[in-house]
């Protein structure tokens, strides 16, 4: 059992594989937002949007759009809890994960109250 008091925060590997993770899954968020864009700009429903506010009126981009990569911040935010339990279990730096956990979370919740004002 480890002593909850004395957080050990330096452990630069595991800084370094938190980093890596946290910083995947935010750019696998956004090369689907990015790709979900294109898709809307130049897919079938191209010539639909022209007079809308925002490129993406269609209901399928729409919907891929608000829902797809919040939920990828979301599983990875999850997952970093886990690896934060794992971590904690080996006696690790276990706070850095809960970290990027956090991060992930809080880019999840910018990113949905964002959507959800395309949305409408």
């Amino acid at each position: 059992m480890t002593n909850d008091i004395e957080k050990r925060w330096h452990d630069p590997d595991a800084f370094r594989n938190a980093a890596r993770y946290t910083v995947g899954v935010i750019v696998a968020a956004v090369a689907i937002l990015v790709a979900c864009i294109m898709w809307a700009a130049w897919g079938t429903n191209a010539g639909a949007c022209d007079d809308a506010a925002f490129v993406a009126c269609a209901d399928p981009e729409r919907t891929i759009l608000v829902t797809i990569p919040p939920a990828l911040l979301l599983a990875g935010g999850i997952g970093a809890f886990v690896q934060t339990y794992r971590v904690w279990r080996k006696g690790g730096a276990w706070p850095i994960w809960q970290g990027a956990g956090w991060i992930l979370l809080t880019f999840m919740v910018f990113y949905m109250g964002m959507a959800v004002s395309v949305g409408r």
